[in-house]
């Protein structure tokens, strides 16, 4: 009788490709606390292993025009680069406060040079030294899985791997400073949808 022996390398890749094949798309429906739906909402799934898969995004951008930033909010992964074109004709000061993320860009017009490095996860509040109006957000997450909802209130998340997670929800209108809400959830191997009612968030 023959034995074969498997490498540790080998092990953990017949499990990676194990938890790809019991991957579903899990659905959430994010609501306001009158059950109304919310259209906008950041939602994310945390563990360790969705940790170890995230990688930097490539390409985020952050644009200045008609005295607004575009998009208003924008969800990257930890030790990705936003660039920040200034697309108006008057020149912007770009800032964060944020104890996750500290920057300025001082008055200018075009392109900075240097992207900023969104490092650690988070949420940091953006705003324009000129023009008081002008404010944007970036959530910083340590997952491939998230994203924003539609009209709907609705998110899907693709090839989500079976296994123990906190689900994450955050929404611009929360009270500044606000973190994400969140929960702890099973996903299963098949589809599967589910609710979140996200209160405190004003119109």
């Amino acid at each position: 009788m023959r034995t074969v022996r498997l490498r540790a390398g080998g092990l953990s890749a017949m499990a990676m490709l194990a938890g790809a094949a019991m991957a579903g798309t899990f659905q959430v429906t994010v609501q306001d606390s009158a059950g109304k739906p919310l259209t906008g909402a950041v939602v994310f799934l945390e563990s360790r292993e969705a940790r170890a898969l995230a990688k930097p995004v490539e390409g985020a951008e952050i644009a200045q025009r008609a005295k607004r930033f575009e998009p208003e909010v924008t969800v990257v992964t930890v030790g990705s680069s936003v660039t920040f074109p200034n697309q108006d004709t008057v020149r912007h000061h770009v800032y964060s406060f944020s104890p996750v993320k500290t920057f300025e860009l001082k008055l200018y017009i075009g392109t900075p040079a240097n992207p900023v490095v969104f490092d650690k996860p988070g949420i940091a509040v953006l705003g324009c030294n000129i023009h008081d109006q002008m404010a944007a957000w970036v959530v910083i997450v340590e997952t491939p899985y998230f994203g924003r909802s539609t009209a709907n209130g609705q998110v899907a998340l693709a090839h989500v791997p079976a296994g123990s997670y906190r689900l994450r929800v955050w929404h611009p209108g929360l009270a500044v400073g606000a973190p994400a809400a969140d929960q702890a959830l099973t996903v299963g191997a098949a589809d599967q949808a589910t609710v979140f009612k996200l209160a405190g968030v004003t119109p």
